[in-house]
């Protein structure tokens, strides 16, 4: 993938209070949902990767523990979402082209659309998503231009407030990758993440065995 000049902000602050707490840290295949989510995050050749704690912070960082990206916590996070997106943007030195905004609860975000949505976004001017069945999903792809508007969110904001009523720069790129809407705010919803997430490697199993001759193309 080519984000040569990109950076990622994974924003891991909130308590899960709908999940019934420590939802990052529960469980998907074996290893904590933080970092599934970081592990496909850094796959994706960002420049820099910032993730921003807050609630769990200490057991946060542990379960990234030995992953390369740098881990600011947030002291004001109850305040609400704006306020782990301002010590994430505060992490990074040089904004580069841009930044893509990544939620932590998240671990089968798209990011091999990141590429397209890094051209997308640059080409708007602002801001690019994705998008699925007319519905916005994530990641988001933040122009250098858009960087000071989300330093200035306050509350319970989240990027996508920035993005809502804008009728010019900022593009969608629509996708069937479920994985841009699934996000985990309850037991249910980490029960239809995991299934996802075997589905998916069933799948990438399949497909490696049929490239080695193992098995029969269909």
């Amino acid at each position: 993938m080519n984000l040569q000049g990109w950076h990622a902000l994974v924003l891991a602050a909130g308590a899960g209070r709908r999940f019934g707490g420590s939802k990052l840290l529960a469980l998907i295949d074996g290893a904590p949902v933080i970092r599934r989510t970081l592990d496909a995050v850094i796959a994706a050749g960002f420049g820099e990767v910032v993730v921003a704690t807050g609630a769990d912070h200490e057991a946060v960082a542990d379960a990234l523990h030995g992953l390369p990206c740098r881990i600011v916590s947030t002291p004001d996070w109850d305040d609400g979402m704006a306020a782990s997106l301002r010590t994430g943007l505060g992490a990074f030195g040089v904004p580069g082209k841009g930044l893509f905004v990544f939620l932590g609860d998240m671990p089968l975000v798209p990011v091999s659309l990141c590429p397209a949505l890094a051209g997308l976004a640059d080409k708007a001017g602002y801001a690019a998503r994705p998008r699925v069945g007319g519905k916005p999903g994530h990641p988001v792809a933040f122009a250098s231009a858009a960087l000071p508007d989300l330093a200035r969110l306050t509350g319970d904001q989240g990027a996508a407030a920035l993005l809502k009523g804008r009728s010019t720069g900022v593009a969608y790129l629509d996708t069937d990758a479920t994985g841009a809407m699934l996000d985990i705010d309850s037991p249910a919803d980490l029960a239809v993440a995991e299934r996802a997430w075997n589905s998916r490697a069933t799948s990438a199993t399949s497909d490696r065995a049929m490239s080695r001759g193992a098995l029969p193309k269909p």
